[in-house]
């Protein structure tokens, strides 16, 4: 099938809802208990006998250290790393149904109408910026959030369609408050938007949580507070509960929020 084929059929999904298993398939436990480390050209030979009540104990281990799939990843590294990350995207070019693209920092994001396709890069972002990519990241990274949204889904709906691939999510189009929320609980923090960044200019309620003066760095705090922030162009501005209201709400009058964190 080509890409063209392939893209049009995960365009037009069935509407049954998701389901993907992350559960990875281990081999039968070995025989032996045994453990031993053969010598290489830095470090000395280790060897372990397990007792009868740590049979058990030393199977697994055997299992983590000498699995075929351990070996199959850490050779897929080898030869794949770093060159062969997902940096860059351009299905608009090749998909017709595609028709644009929005980079952001980590996820190319393809309109197709209906739906939204999402592909998880392998490229890393920290403080606001792009710092380099990771071979695998992007797969992680997407099916880690599958895992949440198929876990939460009993809890609230969510968006998404289906996976066609490790690193792409297939979602129905929503419409963003544009709102996040952070909880937090120490006073550390290195941002522009951390809390002892803040705090450490002299700022004594952030995000409409009250501060007492003589918090020292990493000082754990007297109770979790919830900071809301919103995103501008390039960064994340805090906001406070009442400029959430005026983000998110048509009429306050009608809606209200209770922010509270047990």
């Amino acid at each position: 099938m080509s890409e063209s084929m392939f893209m049009a059929a995960a365009l037009n999904p069935p509407k049954s809802p998701f389901k993907i298993n992350l559960t990875p398939a281990l081999p039968p436990p070995p025989t032996s208990s045994a453990l031993t480390f053969k010598p290489n050209n830095n470090f000395p030979t280790l060897s372990a006998a397990a007792q009868p009540q740590q049979q058990e104990h030393a199977a697994l281990l055997d299992t983590l250290l000498n699995s075929t799939r351990k070996n199959q990843v850490l050779q897929s590294i080898r030869t794949t790393s770093p060159f062969n990350c997902l940096s860059e995207t351009n299905l608009h070019h090749t998909v017709p149904a595609l028709t644009s693209k929005t980079r952001g920092k980590v996820r190319d994001i393809y309109d197709s109408g209906e739906y939204l396709v999402l592909v998880t890069t392998d490229r890393q972002s920290a403080f606001d910026r792009v710092l380099a990519s990771i071979p695998f990241k992007g797969q992680v990274l997407n099916q880690t959030s599958l895992w949440w949204f198929e876990r939460t889904q009993h809890i609230t709906a969510n968006a998404v369609v289906s996976t066609p691939d490790p690193n792409v999510t297939i979602a129905k189009k929503c419409s963003v408050f544009p709102v996040e929320f952070v909880a937090r609980g120490f006073v550390t923090g290195s941002t522009d938007t951390s809390l002892w960044t803040v705090y450490n200019k002299g700022i004594r309620n952030y995000c409409g949580n009250a501060l007492p003066d003589g918090l020292v760095k990493n000082q754990k705090l007297a109770e979790n507070i919830l900071t809301p922030t919103t995103k501008a162009a390039d960064h994340d501005v805090p906001v406070t509960p009442d400029e959430v209201l005026l983000l998110v709400l048509s009429s306050a009058s009608i809606f209200s929020i209770q922010l509270k964190l047990q």
